[in-house]
């Protein structure tokens, strides 16, 4: 599926990169950490299987990604950054009635643009977990150590994997690392606040970011999906689009 790439101003100067396919109610849709909105959403075809319902479906590539800025300055990195930009791409495309979802890193983002105002229509949370959201650390230490260590990683690791598809997507180790440290925590208190209808999709594998089911029960109006494959090959599988798609269009 063929999409149009456009770019706006951060408030920071930074240029941010957005792809667009399709017509009809808008979806802003986040990618994971090291991968872009090519490879998250439409190298596999999930945007088209959305579009396909009736869905303009609206892909950023966050800061530090695919054909966005990616600046080495600490200074552009403060915490929520993504956030940040997420909620200057919504305010650039004047969107007030939309749907807001992500997968890994985009789905921790979608829920901090929710927990600061952000109000999506449906809210999907992709490849994520209860422990993903409250406690970033955890993986955020996993990636530094990636980052800081490439190439004498042990073959067929978790982190040699991880490595490989960084380089896939030809992500900047030295933009990506001061990205890391911008995540921030949502506590479950907040978590439980989000009435938004929301769906909870990881693939059957998944536990990276801890329990998805945990997650959709904490959710007011939460339900669970389950996909083919773990973290890194749900992605790359239809279930996972069809699952959003199924989800948006009711």
């Amino acid at each position: 599926m063929t999409a149009t790439l456009h770019h706006f101003a951060a408030a920071d100067g930074t240029q941010l990169a957005w792809h667009e396919s399709g017509e009809g109610r808008p979806v802003v849709l986040l990618h994971g950490l090291f991968s872009d909105a090519f490879t998250n959403w439409l190298r596999y075809g999930h945007a088209a299987a959305i579009a396909a319902k009736g869905f303009r479906v609206i892909m950023p590539d966050l800061r530090a990604h695919g054909q966005s800025g990616k600046p080495h300055d600490p200074a552009f990195y403060p915490p929520d950054i993504l956030a940040d930009d997420g909620m200057a791409l919504i305010a650039h495309l004047g969107l007030t009635d939309y749907d807001l979802g992500g997968y890994s890193l985009g789905a921790r983002t979608s829920v901090r643009m929710v927990v600061r105002g952000a109000a999506p229509g449906k809210l999907i949370i992709g490849g994520m977990g209860l422990t993903g959201l409250h406690s970033t650390g955890r993986r955020s230490d996993h990636f530094r150590k990636i980052l800081t260590g490439l190439g004498m990683h042990e073959r067929g690791s978790p982190e040699w994997m991880a490595e490989a598809f960084l380089k896939t997507t030809r992500g900047d180790p030295q933009a990506l690392l001061p990205l890391l440290d911008s995540f921030v925590d949502t506590p479950e208190a907040e978590i439980a606040r989000i009435a938004i209808p929301t769906l909870v999709v990881s693939g059957e594998e998944d536990e990276d970011n801890g329990s998805p089911q945990a997650l959709a029960e904490l959710l007011p109006n939460g339900e669970y999906a389950a996909t083919p494959g773990g973290h890194m090959s749900a992605v790359i599988k239809p279930e996972l689009g069809q699952a959003m798609a199924d989800f948006l269009a009711r």
